[in-house]
């Protein structure tokens, strides 16, 4: 018994040690300089992070002004994170969306409007029925003007939902770009189950909430 004993206080010391070295390295991601990803043939890029990364890709793509949503990693700490990596939540990555947008015809603002319009902001590590830390809420901002809207936004939702608001508002460092199969999923398998029953559902509740900043259908 007393080598039992001593196994799983050895378990426990380790989890402990392992938690307590993520936290920092997550402390220290939210301290760094943002990285600002500068405008290029007009077109800005906006990074976002609100469970599964096929729900959110095709919520972005449906938004006018957006050219295209692409599916990722970002907000860990480790390098060129992989989907199996990832879904594990050692990575300390998120899935994520790289948002290339016209801020001509849609602003930052509005795209953040978007975000919280098209989950339930107040589910912490996870939305839906995906969770762990891999599936956060977190909005990445490149610089103060982007940050003050985004807690701006957090503010009024949390006011408006009367509730804490699970959103992290994080410096954005890097962006992976996520496996072949993952981009325009939502798209190319309409028929998959958790497409019909997930993220179908997201994109309904999109076109309720924000019916003036969808694309026209033609």
């Amino acid at each position: 018994m007393k080598h039992i004993a001593a196994l799983f206080m050895t378990i426990f010391l380790f989890n402990c040690e392992n938690k307590a070295q993520s936290n920092s390295k997550k402390q220290a991601l939210l301290e760094v300089t943002p990285m600002e990803v500068p405008i290029q043939n007009g077109k800005a890029k906006a990074y976002f992070a609100s469970g599964c990364f096929w729900c959110a890709e095709a919520i972005y793509e449906s938004i006018k002004g957006v050219d295209e949503a692409i599916s990722g990693y970002s907000g860990g700490f480790t390098d060129n994170p992989s989907y199996k990596s990832t879904s594990t939540g050692a990575t300390g990555h998120a899935e994520a969306i790289e948002v290339i947008y016209d801020p001509e015809v849609i602003s930052f603002e509005e795209l953040v409007e978007v975000y919280f319009s098209s989950q339930d902001p107040t589910q912490v590590n996870g939305q839906g029925p995906d969770k762990g830390s891999q599936y956060r809420s977190i909005i990445f901002y490149q610089n103060d003007e982007q940050k003050q809207i985004a807690e701006k936004k957090k503010a009024e939702w949390g006011k408006k939902l009367n509730s804490n608001i699970a959103a992290e508002i994080v410096p954005f460092q890097k962006f992976y770009v996520a496996e072949d199969y993952h981009q325009d999923f939502e798209r190319l398998n309409p028929t998959n189950p958790y497409i019909r029953n997930v993220s179908n559902k997201r994109l309904q509740q999109l076109r309720q909430s924000c019916p003036l900043l969808l694309k026209k259908e033609h």
